[in-house]
């Protein structure tokens, strides 16, 4: 599962960032982000992909596990 870390980035930087990571076909990503449009951002984006998300907050900060 490839892991990326897009706290303390805003819009359209963590959708961008999983995008990239899409492109090497791997099956599973966790994307952690804190603040909630980059969460329903990289969440709309995934699923338009045809991806499955699921999310736990901890402490304001959201890791999105995204699976295919």
């Amino acid at each position: 599962m490839k892991q990326l870390d897009a706290r303390g980035l805003s819009c359209p930087e963590p959708v961008i960032m999983i995008r990239k990571a899409m492109m090497s076909g791997e099956k599973a990503y966790e994307i952690l982000v804190d603040n909630p449009t980059s969460r329903e951002n990289v969440t709309r984006y995934a699923e338009h992909q045809g991806y499955t998300v699921t999310m736990r907050e901890d402490g304001g900060e959201f890791t999105l596990t995204i699976t295919k």
